[in-house]
């Protein structure tokens, strides 16, 4: 019996392989290897899919992170209000730009709780800076970070690594910010052979600072006005993207609806609570997360592993304990309750494109045979 898997590259490779190898030998064949014709269409590609103006390609989501922050005029020691729940490139981007993380605790569903969010700008002048994290590919309430923003003249900066396809209200994640960054990393829903990442704006100025910075913050060639970083998507990764996945992203993304909606229609496991979005909330499913108790989540991952089913821990420390903080200048605004129960009893299990009726008929039966 095969088992059952988190992510199943050699089953994308499968189905994708033969266009990969198609667009590698096109970037070969053009003689031209950064920031080409290839980048180019990937990122107007990419823009029409996302619904925005701009987005450029850079080198990964963290660097995406870092330049959006630095582009929307991040200085050192401002103070931005994040989460502690999610992977640390989100606050090692604060922390590389110079900024201050600030955590407040999250919600039910694992994403930033608004009201703790809303309470801290009206009380706190000094955080202006919004730094949210679309996690599990859940989208936040994209009303009320558009109102947060007007009322509070909060410069908003999504994490939208993995999010795309995802939307509050029919309004896509990625558009209530002045920026927002994504990931190409592998295991995104729009993933590529390696590290990758862009920056997303309406605003042109915007997108002419970020490409100004991703390309050793030059004007022109030879010509530096900034202090930027290389930060380049390559060719043959824009060329991928375009040609292998961008094109199967929103049939890929379906088939995660797919999944979720089986698992959330036949999962009746009550000592595993499915962590679902809003309604109003049309996720992406980048990952199905779902939570037990704390002491038995050891014991609940070898149940699926001993059925050949495979499962992840997203996040199991938060990220203000991790040990590299300690050093580091950082704020924790009120309890991180919520955050900790998730991170010591979240489970992921199995939900990509590549999955089979029969991969979903037995991770569900594992899953209910649980005792």
């Amino acid at each position: 019996m095969h088992p059952v898997l988190l992510n199943d590259f050699k089953r994308q490779w499968a189905e994708i392989g033969s266009d990969v190898l198609r667009a590698v030998e096109k970037v070969g064949a053009s003689g031209w290897y950064v920031l080409g014709q290839e980048v180019r269409r990937f990122e107007t590609n990419l823009a029409s899919h996302w619904g925005v103006r701009e987005a450029i390609g850079v080198a990964s989501g963290l660097d995406a992170l870092e330049i959006a922050l630095r582009a929307a005029g991040l200085q050192p020691g401002d103070a931005v209000l994040t989460t502690p729940l999610s992977a640390f490139a989100t606050t090692l981007a604060i922390l590389r730009v110079g900024g201050t993380p600030v955590f407040c605790d999250t919600d039910d569903s694992g994403l930033m709780n608004l009201d703790l969010v809303e309470e801290i700008l009206r009380t706190d002048a000094k955080v202006r800076f919004l730094l949210p994290v679309h996690l599990f590919g859940q989208s936040l309430d994209l009303d009320r970070l558009a109102a947060l923003q007007s009322q509070y003249g909060t410069t908003i900066i999504e994490d939208c690594a993995q999010s795309i396809g995802a939307s509050w209200r029919g309004r896509a994640t990625g558009t209530v910010g002045r920026l927002a960054a994504t990931s190409f990393y592998p295991t995104k829903n729009l993933g590529a052979m390696g590290d990758g990442g862009a920056v997303l704006t309406n605003e042109a100025n915007l997108a002419d600072k970020v490409r100004q910075l991703r390309d050793y913050g030059q004007s022109a060639k030879y010509l530096h006005d900034e202090i930027g970083w290389n930060s380049r998507l390559d060719e043959v990764h824009a060329a991928i993207l375009s040609e292998a996945v961008l094109p199967r992203l929103s049939a890929w993304t379906a088939r995660r609806r797919q999944v979720a909606a089986a698992y959330t229609s036949r999962i009746q496991q009550r000592a595993v609570r499915l962590i679902r979005p809003n309604p109003a909330n049309a996720p992406c499913d980048h990952l199905f997360p779902v939570e037990v108790a704390a002491g038995q989540r050891s014991d609940f991952e070898g149940w699926l592993k001993s059925h050949s089913v495979g499962s992840g821990r997203h996040y199991p420390i938060l990220i203000p304990y991790q040990n590299a903080m300690a050093s580091a200048n950082h704020e924790v605004r009120g309890e991180l309750t919520v955050a900790r129960r998730l991170a010591d009893g979240e489970v992921s299990l199995p939900i990509h494109p590549q999955l089979s009726e029969e991969d979903v008929e037995r991770v569900i039966a594992a899953v209910n045979g649980w005792s």
